[in-house]
């Protein structure tokens, strides 16, 4: 081994490290996707639109579903602004293209 691969490793101060940007992230220009409950729109639907538009597994998207359905409103995803915007159009246009009033909305990130 050369002596440069032997010199000791220099400790680091996670206080002082953490106050740079490693690992440090704004949600400046950020939105929340909302999801509301209603009254006609089937579960299974809510479902699926939640895992094939938002990318979400089935899991995530059964326990966002059923926090919609039992508390009303449910966080789907908090996306940059822009692509926010974007997926909630497309949400309600599929949503309204087959007949349903499921409801999404942006709140801030």
């Amino acid at each position: 081994m050369s002596e440069s691969a032997m010199q000791p490793v220099p400790e680091t101060n996670v206080e002082e490290a953490s106050k740079g940007t490693i690992g440090v992230y704004s949600t400046e220009g950020m939105a929340t996707i909302l999801v509301y409950n209603d009254e006609v729109t089937p579960y299974d639907y809510v479902m699926n639109m939640l895992s094939d538009l938002f990318m979400l597994s089935e899991e995530m998207a059964d326990h966002i579903a059923w926090t919609a359905h039992t508390k009303g409103v449910a966080v789907v995803v908090v996306r940059p602004h822009a692509e926010a915007v974007k997926l909630v159009k497309v949400a309600r246009g599929r949503a309204r293209f087959v007949g349903y009033p499921l409801r999404f909305s942006l709140g801030q990130g």
